[in-house]
C-alpha cells in the first residue's frame, strides 16, 4: 500500500506547498510573475481590468501597487509594438511614482502582501524613463527622448543609458556630449566595442580610446589583440584605407580571429571604399558563406553586384534577405539597387525612401534615393540627400562623388570643383581623389591639360583603378589618340575584366577599323553585364556592318552609378503612376 499510495502522497504534498505560496501572494505578484515569465498578453489584459477597478475605487490598491500595474500594463503594450501608447503609459507610472513617493505609509490591498517585500520589488523608476526613451527613439522622436534621458542625474545612469544618449547627441551633431557619453559607457564597460566604435567615428585619437581599454588588457589573457583592433577601426575612420587594410588583414591571419565574420566585413567595406571593387565582393562572399544569415554589409555587396552586372544574383539575394527579416534597411537597398541598375528609377526611389524609414543612418539607403532622384532630374532633391550621407559618412568619397555628379548635372561647375579640392586637401593625394577633381577638370575644356596630369599621376599610383582608366580613355577619345587608349585599355585589362572596359576597347578598335576583335570585346563587355545597351549598340552597328565613314562612334565615360545620365523608366504610365502614389504615401521627397 505504501507504494501504491506514494504517488498519491507526493501529488498532494506538492499541491499543499502551491497552495501555502499562492496564499501568500497577492494580485501584484501573480501578474508580476506571468511578466517575469514572458506571458504578455495575459499581462496586458489582467493589468487593464485591474487598473479600471483601481479607477472605480481608488482604495483597492496602494498607490505602490498601482505603480507596479502601471509598468507591468506598459511593459505587455510595449512588447506589442504599441510604442505611442506604450511611453502614454510609462507616462502615467512615473506620475503615480510621483503620488507614492509623497506617501509615507503604504496601503495594503486584500492580497495581504507586507509592504517591505512590496518597496523591494518596484520596478525601477530609471528603467521607466529608459523605456519612455525607447518609445520615443523607435517614433523618431529624438529630441522627446534626449530630454527624458537628460533628466536622469548623471550618476544614476547605467551604462545602456549612456549608450542610447550617446548615440541620440551623435545623430543630432552635439559631438562633444556624444563623446562624453561614449566616455562613461567605457568607463564602466571597457569591452564595450560600439562605444569605442563612436568614439573613433568622433575623431578621438585611437591612442586615447586605447588607453581607456589598457588595464583591461592586461589583466584578462587573450585580450592582445584588442589594441590592434582599435588602430585598424582608427584608420578607417580616419580615412586612412590602405593601413586599415593591413592592419585588419593582421589580425584576420591570427589564428584566433580568422574567420571572422564582423572583421571580414569591415575589411570588405575597407577595400570597397579604396575603390578595390574585386576583392570587396571577395570577402563579402567569404563572409556570407561563413554565416548565411548575415545582414550588415550586404547593402554594399549588393550595390556592387548590381553595379558589376549581375542582376540576377541581386534579386536572389534581396528575396534571401526579406526571408531574414524585413525589418532591415539592407533588404530594401539591395532591391533598390536591382531597380536602379534596371533603369526603373520610380521603384527605386521608393524602395530606397522604405529603407531610410527604417533605418535613416542608413549610408547606403541615402545614396540609393539620392541616385534615383538625380537621374529622374530631380537634382536639388537628390543633393539633399548626398549631402546628408556626407555628414554620417565623411570619408566615404561615393557620397562626394554623388554630389559632384549633381552640380555638374546643373551646370555648377564652380561648386563641383570647390568639392573636388576640398576633398583633394581633406584626404590627400591619393588615387581616387585625383580622379575626382579630374573628372571635374575633364568638364572645362580651359582645365583638359590639368586633368590630364591627375589622372596620369592617379594611374602611377594605382595602374588598375578603374575609374581612372575610363577617364584616361574618355581624354584619349577626345583627342583622337586611339592607339594610345588601346594600349592603356589592354593593360588595364590585364589584370582584372570589367564591362566598361572591355566596351571601351572596342570602342577604340572600331575607331581604327580592327572589327573582329572589336566584336569579341562587345561580346566579353555582355557576357559581363548582359544589360549594357552601349556594348548591344555596338555589336549591333556591327552586325549590320556598317562601312567605318558612316558609322558614329560613341565613346562612352564610366557607366557606374555616378555618370548622373538620364535613363527611360521601364514599365507603363499606370506603374509608374503606382510607384508615384507609393512615393507620397510613404512620405518621401
Amino acid at each position: 500500500m505504501t507504494i501504491t499510495g506514494g504517488p498519491k502522497l507526493l501529488t498532494y504534498s506538492g499541491n499543499l506547498k502551491q497552495a501555502l505560496h499562492f496564499a501568500n501572494m497577492n494580485v501584484i505578484d501573480h501578474v508580476r510573475d506571468m511578466a517575469a515569465a514572458g506571458l504578455h498578453s495575459n499581462v496586458r489584459i489582467l493589468s487593464s481590468l485591474f487598473l479600471t477597478m483601481s479607477n472605480n475605487n481608488p482604495e483597492l490598491f496602494s498607490p505602490a501597487q498601482k505603480y507596479q500595474l502601471l509598468v507591468y500594463h506598459a511593459d505587455a503594450i510595449f512588447h506589442d509594438k504599441e510604442y505611442r501608447n506604450a511611453a502614454c503609459k510609462y507616462s502615467m507610472a512615473l506620475q503615480q511614482k510621483k503620488v507614492l513617493s509623497k506617501t509615507s505609509k503604504v496601503r495594503t490591498s486584500t492580497g495581504g502582501a507586507s509592504t517591505n517585500i512590496q518597496a523591494q520589488s518596484l520596478p525601477s523608476e530609471i528603467e521607466v524613463k529608459y523605456k519612455i526613451a525607447e518609445c520615443y527613439t523607435i517614433l523618431k522622436l529624438d529630441k522627446d527622448a534626449i530630454a527624458v534621458l537628460d533628466g536622469i542625474p548623471s550618476r544614476q545612469r547605467t551604462p545602456k543609458i549612456n549608450m542610447m544618449l550617446a548615440n541620440l547627441y551623435r545623430k543630432a551633431g552635439q559631438e562633444r556630449s556624444a563623446v562624453t557619453s561614449y566616455k562613461e559607457v567605457l568607463r564602466q564597460c571597457p569591452l564595450a566595442l560600439d562605444a569605442i566604435i563612436g568614439l573613433l567615428s568622433l575623431s578621438v585619437k585611437g591612442a586615447e580610446v586605447a588607453s581607456m581599454t589598457m588595464d583591461v588588457i592586461q589583466s584578462i589573457p587573450n585580450l592582445d589583440w584588442l589594441s590592434v583592433w582599435i588602430k585598424a577601426y582608427a584608420f578607417i575612420h580616419a580615412g586612412d584605407n590602405q593601413r586599415a587594410i593591413n592592419t585588419i588583414c593582421s589580425l584576420e591571419k591570427k589564428s584566433l580571429l580568422r574567420d571572422n565574420v564582423d572583421l571580414l566585413v569591415s575589411l570588405a567595406d575597407v577595400y570597397f571604399r579604396a575603390g578595390d571593387t574585386k576583392n570587396a565582393i571577395l570577402k563579402f562572399e567569404q563572409a556570407q558563406m561563413l554565416d548565411p544569415y548575415l545582414i550588415k554589409g550586404m547593402d554594399v555587396y549588393g550595390y556592387l553586384m548590381a553595379r558589376e552586372g549581375h542582376l540576377e544574383d541581386v534579386e536572389v539575394l534581396g528575396g534571401r534577405l526579406f526571408n531574414i527579416s524585413d525589418q532591415h534597411a539592407e533588404p530594401w537597398v539591395i532591391s533598390g539597387c536591382h531597380s536602379f541598375y534596371s533603369k526603373r528609377y520610380s521603384r527605386a526611389l521608393y524602395l530606397g525612401a522604405k529603407a531610410i524609414q527604417l533605418n535613416s543612418n542608413s549610408v547606403q539607403a541615402l545614396l540609393l534615393k539620392g541616385a534615383a532622384l538625380r537621374n529622374m532630374g530631380r537634382v536639388q532633391e537628390a543633393i539633399i540627400h548626398f549631402r546628408e550621407a556626407m555628414r554620417l559618412a565623411p570619408c566615404r568619397l561615393d557620397c562626394y562623388e554623388g554630389l559632384i555628379d549633381c552640380y555638374l548635372a546643373s551646370n555648377g561647375i564652380r561648386e563641383a570643383m570647390g568639392m573636388a579640392n576640398n576633398i583633394y586637401k581633406t584626404l590627400g593625394a591619393n588615387a581616387q581623389t585625383l580622379t575626382i577633381l579630374a573628372t571635374v577638370c575633364l568638364e572645362d575644356p580651359v582645365t583638359q591639360e590639368k586633368a590630364k596630369t591627375l589622372l596620369d599621376k592617379a594611374l602611377a599610383q594605382r595602374p588598375d583603378y578603374t575609374k581612372a582608366v575610363v577617364k584616361k580613355a574618355e581624354l584619349l577619345s577626345r583627342e583622337q589618340k586611339y592607339e594610345e587608349g588601346i594600349t592603356l585599355l589592354r593593360n588595364a585589362l590585364a589584370n582584372q575584366s570589367d564591362c566598361v572596359l572591355h566596351r571601351m576597347l572596342g570602342d577604340f578598335l572600331v575607331a581604327v577599323n580592327d572589327y573582329q576583335e572589336a566584336m569579341d570585346q562587345y561580346s566579353i563587355a555582355l557576357s559581363l553585364d548582359p544589360n549594357d545597351q552601349k556594348s548591344l549598340e555596338g555589336m549591333q552597328k556591327m552586325e549590320k556592318e556598317e562601312s567605318p565613314t558612316d558609322a558614329t562612334v560613341e565613346l562612352d565615360g564610366d557607366d557606374m552609378e555616378g555618370s548622373g545620365e538620364d535613363g527611360d523608366l521601364e514599365g507603363s504610365d499606370s506603374e509608374a503612376a503606382q510607384w508615384a502614389d507609393q512615393e507620397q504615401w510613404f512620405g518621401m521627397q
